[in-house]
Parts: structure tokens; sequence; C-alpha cells
């Protein structure tokens, strides 16, 4: 495999070596972010504070299931136990989209299908099933599709044959190309068509609105994202309802939404690599080329990528995961991705605490074999062959290359709206970045999914001395710098302009800085670092 890092024709893992993989996992070096799907597993106070110990940045709400008195009560819960072991962690609301469904059964909840038998799809959704006739819940079904197309039902688990279409009766005749036992209320994939259905359903605004803004959320993940205006449109209705602070995460997780990434990693704050219905959608053999793909376009243009779907599936059921699981993280990792995530593993499963101590080690690891230096200049490369940079790109990318340069303990961003963080993060310091910002959203939104990001909630950001010098003495105590090591600080010279234009070099020392910028109060630091005390 030759070395996606650099332009130079090198193999890659030249940073391997056996002592590297004899020698302990610094899972405190993490910088690569897991996201944790909620569920009955690991709901209650105590068990999500494990979580919060051993590594969940982000707690997903999937809205596929639950209702909101649920969700409410389980995030009343979260909140309670971030707040016990002082830990800042993002909230996601996870929308469940539009979505092709098949109908329920005249008599029992499952139904036997046979290989080489035909069966009917009507779009007549009240109609009770059985073996030879079922509901679909897509009223364009015959319109949709042609005869030789292929319908996937139940994550893939059946395959049908379209033979032919009825438009004016709504059916289609398709062959059954596998056994299966189904049961009711399946997904239906419609591989390589465009689908006529809104992307935000009616169910979809409530629970941003009703639910997402109202408990303020950090995120929301916008399933079955098709185009650019599907952002702007949920954009506008977040600005509407008073949460235009929310950030959103596009799903990409189908072929429409594939062909159109462009548009929508330009309108979008993140994206989601969403490789289940993806993989309904294109080739199974091909996900891994979209993913790399999109995984790439959304480091130069600086936007967080999260890779999810089976990433250690087996853990559901198994205390450990399988070889091929923790490689496919690590390759991840490799790619780019700024997060992992994790769905039944924590929300459904006993191992929930194994499966995401075995994420974050498998992360560390992985990150322990690359070469920022290289990592750094390949992304500077390669934004430079695109755009021109930004001023905040320009301040970010001079940082982390003077943090390089003198092998800093770690990177000090000063933010308000945590866009010199992120800004920071694109260029992949190789070193902890620690923001601090006034934002107590920004905090938990910026620690939740900028790779290698820390924040901390302070009360004010106007002494910076004072700043640098309390950061430097929390480094020293909790063992991430040691007094003499460098620090490199983003910041601004006017409080309040929202706008950095500072980068200077620090030395880290043991000692409180009193406040020096005019007398400024410095604050103190209230949430945030998991390897600080405060």
């Amino acid at each position: 495999m030759i070395s996606n890092t650099s332009d130079v024709p090198t193999l890659a893992g030249g940073f391997i070596t056996l002592d590297m993989v004899k020698r302990s996992t610094d899972e405190q070096a993490r910088r690569t972010k897991i996201i944790c799907t909620l569920g009955p597993a690991c709901w209650d106070v105590e068990q999500l504070e494990t979580m919060l110990e051993v590594g969940m940045n982000v707690a997903r709400f999937n809205f596929s299931h639950g209702d909101h008195e649920g969700h409410g009560a389980c995030l009343e819960r979260l909140r309670t136990a971030a707040k016990n072991k002082n830990k800042n962690c993002g909230v996601l609301l996870d929308t469940k989209g539009p979505e092709i469904r098949s109908g329920f059964f005249a008599e029992g909840k499952k139904i036997e299908l046979k290989k080489g038998e035909t069966i009917i799809l009507t779009t007549d959704y009240s109609f009770k099933g059985n073996a030879q006739k079922l509901a679909c819940s897509y009223p364009e079904l015959p319109k949709s599709v042609t005869p030789g197309q292929q319908i996937l039902c139940a994550d893939g688990s059946l395959v049908l044959t379209v033979l032919s279409c009825d438009v004016a009766a709504g059916e289609c005749s398709c062959r059954i190309e596998n056994n299966a036992s189904i049961g009711e209320r399946k997904n239906m994939n419609l591989p390589g068509v465009v689908v006529d259905l809104p992307t935000f359903t009616e169910k979809d605004v409530n629970d941003i609105v009703q639910f997402g803004i109202k408990h303020n959320v950090d995120f929301i993940a916008a399933s079955f994202v098709r185009k650019g205006s599907d952002v702007l449109n949920l954009r506008k209705l977040l600005a509407e309802n008073g949460g235009q602070h929310i950030k959103i995460i596009c799903k990409i997780e189908n072929l429409e939404g594939l062909q159109n990434y462009g548009e929508i990693l330009e309108a979008t704050d993140s994206v989601m690599v969403a490789r289940g219905d993806l993989g309904m959608e294109i080739p199974s053999s091909k996900v891994f080329l979209a993913q790399k793909m999109m995984i790439r376009e959304a480091n130069i243009m600086g936007k967080p990528v999260i890779t999810a779907t089976q990433m250690l599936e087996s853990m559901i059921e198994n205390p450990r995961p399988t070889r091929a699981e923790c490689s496919d993280v690590a390759n991840a990792v490799y790619d780019g991705t700024d997060c992992v995530m994790l769905s039944g593993e924590t929300a459904n499963g006993p191992y929930f605490e194994q499966a995401i101590r075995v994420m974050a080690r498998t992360c560390a690891e992985a990150e322990s074999s690359q070469n920022f230096n290289s990592l750094f200049q390949s992304v500077s490369n390669s934004v430079k062959r695109r755009f021109n940079f930004s001023a905040g790109e320009s301040l970010a990318s001079s940082a982390v290359k003077t943090a390089i340069d003198l092998d800093a303990a770690f990177v000090l961003v000063l933010s308000e709206s945590g866009a010199s963080a992120r800004n920071v993060a694109k260029f992949r310091p190789g070193r902890h970045v620690i923001c601090l910002t006034p934002n107590a959203s920004v905090a938990r939104q910026t620690s939740g999914l900028l790779k290698g990001v820390h924040s901390y909630c302070v009360e004010s950001l106007e002494d910076t001395n004072g700043l640098v010098a309390m950061v430097g003495k929390y480094a020293i105590e909790a063992g991430i710098a040691k007094e003499g090591d460098k620090m490199v600080v983003v910041c601004g010279q006017t409080f309040g302009t929202g706008a950095n234009n500072q980068v200077k070099v620090e030395t880290v020392t043991a000692t409180d800085g009193a406040a020096t910028d005019s007398g400024a109060p410095t604050g103190f630091l209230q949430r945030g670092l998991s390897f600080f005390s405060s």
C-alpha cells in the first residue's frame, strides 16, 4: 500500500516497529472522538458516568426509536452524569428521516419467503400482508422502479428483483432471490433510484423544534440528506426557532447524496459516512472507496467527519471484537476521520464499556503510528491546490507548523465561537489542542467532534496572560507537559471581536499567573478536559 500522506511514493507503515506492538497503549493521547448511541443497555446515571470516564465524547439520541418523554428523561440523566464527572459531553439528535418500510401482516409477526417465488408489493399501506403480497409505504414505487431493478429489504437480508410494474393498480411483481424470514415494518432500499420523498418529515421537524431546540442539543444529524438545499432548509428551520447555534451533521446514506456530496459539504457543518444504508445503495465492495473519498474531501474543507455503522458490531453480543473490526476502526483513523461511532454496541449490548475501551485503544494505537509532520504537510498542500487560505486558516497553519517545529507540548486556543479551534484541528498538529471558551455550547461542540481538541468553559477570555499561565499550571499537574515545555497560543489582541489574529509561543510554568491585562479577571476553568482536574 502506498502512503496517502505524502507526494513521495513511499510504503505506508514506516513508523510502525515491534516496540510499538509490544508497548502499552497510551489512551490519554487519543485524539479521535467517540460518539456513543444511548439506549436501554446504558442509560442509567452510573452507566453514563462510566461511559464518560472511558471515552464517550458525544451522546447520540436515535429518534428512529422512542418518544420525547423517554429521550428527555435520558438526557436529564446524561447531564447529571456529566455534571457529576465534570465532563463536557455533546448531545446529538439523530433524525429518523424519510424511509420506505414494508407493512403489517394479516397473521403472526413473521412471514417465510422462498427463493424463486413471486411476491406482489402494493402501495396500499393498509393492506395486511402475507407471503404472496406485501404492503410498501412508498406511494410512488411502481413509477420509480423498472423491471430488472433490485429492491433490498431488512438491511439487505431479503433481495427482490422487479418483474413488472402496474402503475394504475399501485403494484409491482417481484421475484424472491433468497430464502428469508422477515418481520413487520422492515426497511426497504431502492438502489440507484431517486426517491420522491421529503428530506425532513413532519416527525423530523417536530423532533428538531420541540425536542432538539427546546432541550438545547448541540448537533442535529440529518438522515438521508440528498442535496445542498436540504442543508439550507434545515439551517433556516433552526434559525427561525432559536436554534441557530446547533451544528448540522449531514448523513450521506444514498447515491444521490454521494453524487451531490460537494454542495452538501460546502453547506454543512460536518458529515457522517453512514455506511449501513449507503451499503444498500452502492455495492458493498465500493463502500470503502466512498468512505475514503468523503473523508478526504471533508479534511480539505476542514469539516469534521464521522465514520459510522457496524464498527464493532460483534460486541453487541461478545466482550471482544473481531480482528477485522479493529482493523476497520484503525483504517478509518488512517483515512482521516475525526470521529468514530458506536450504535447497537452501546445502546443494546451488555458490553458497552468494553466497546468504548476497545474503540479508544484502537484509535490511540492508530494515531501513534502516524507521522504528523507529513500529515500536516499533506493537508496544507492539498488545501493550497484547491483554495487560497482564509485568514483563519493561515493563522492556524502557522500555529500548527510552529508547534511541530518546536515540539510544543500542546496548542492553546482562546475562542468565542470555536472557529479557531476547528481551523487548528484541520491541520492535524499531532498534539492536544486546548480550547478555552466562555460559551458552554461551543465547549461541548468543539470537544465533541474536533479531532484532538479538549475544551474548557471559562468566565472570560479578557486576561490572555492569566489564562495562559493557569493552563500551564494545570497541564503540569495533569502530566501532559513539564516545566519549561513550549506551548503555542492562538488568541486575539482585542477581546470580543470574534476573530483571532495572533500566534505566540509561551513557556509552560508551574506558577499561577496573576491578571496582567489591565487587571481583567482571569476566570476559572469550569468544565472540560478529561485529563485535567478542576
